[in-house]
């Protein structure tokens, strides 16, 4: 399997803190069943600021400790972007690393909302020859209340990516719903443990490809395993036409 969303990298963000920590996820990763992971480290936040380059070293000392270790577990490059205005031009200037380095990037909303510049900054993103991968829609609490909101940018070409966390319930019912809502819909083509430590944020993409199993069949799992492998490699995922989630009205009201 491929985890294409996760915080391995010693000491760049919330995730591991030093080699040892990276060396534990990566057992762990592997015991899981999963060989390849994308480390996502955050681009830009008020904490943290992990340029491309910084990343590409911290990428290739872990591969080595890797080996050394016998760990049989590959780590490519990637990057976690909060959605910002000079987005397109901090790619540009070879500051934003994309998936593998194909034309994939992960894309992070905020918690609480999509900025009213999303659709024309996926728009320029896309046209410098990106697509876009929205990150954890299911956790983004305005597109809980209007899911419109990711319509909309998956029509137009986006893409997105759940967690494992959201599809097994361990972040609760609600989000596992919310996230068997979007599966329904064809509102998201990927799933990621966003993993950040072996504790409370493991690696447990193996359970959540269970659950896919159990609720939609063993074709669905290899929609999802084959979409994480085509990222890598820069090709066409397969995707089906995005549907509107219809939500019910309780008593009247939406």
């Amino acid at each position: 399997m491929i985890d294409i969303h996760c915080h391995i990298l010693p000491g760049l963000d919330d995730g591991a803190q030093n080699l040892n920590d990276s060396l534990d996820m990566a057992r762990a990763a592997v015991s899981n069943g999963i060989h390849k992971v994308v480390a996502t480290p955050h681009h830009k936040t008020s904490r943290y600021n992990n340029p491309k380059s910084a990343i590409v070293e911290k990428v290739n000392e872990l591969n080595e400790l890797l080996q050394e270790n016998q760990v049989p577990l590959e780590v490519l490059l990637g990057q976690g972007v909060r959605v910002f205005g000079d987005f397109v031009e901090d790619f540009k200037n070879e500051q934003i690393l994309t998936v593998n380095l194909q034309n994939y990037v992960l894309v992070e909303l905020p918690s609480n909302h999509v900025p009213s510049y999303t659709e024309q900054l996926f728009y320029d993103i896309q046209m410098n020859g990106l697509t876009p991968i929205i990150v954890h829609p299911e956790r983004n609490s305005q597109i809980v209340e209007q899911p419109d909101k990711l319509y909309n940018l998956i029509e137009k070409g986006a893409l997105s990516q759940v967690t494992a966390s959201s599809v097994t319930g361990e972040l609760g019912k609600k989000i596992q719903r919310f996230t068997f809502q979007l599966i329904d819909a064809n509102l998201t083509h990927f799933i990621a443990t966003d993993a950040h430590n072996i504790t409370s944020r493991p690696f447990n993409l193996a359970e959540a490809y269970d659950v896919v199993e159990k609720e939609y069949g063993i074709e669905f799992v290899d929609m999802f395993m084959e979409n994480a492998e085509h990222i890598i490699g820069g090709k066409m995922i397969y995707r089906e036409n995005p549907e509107r989630i219809k939500r019910k009205k309780i008593l009247g009201i939406f």
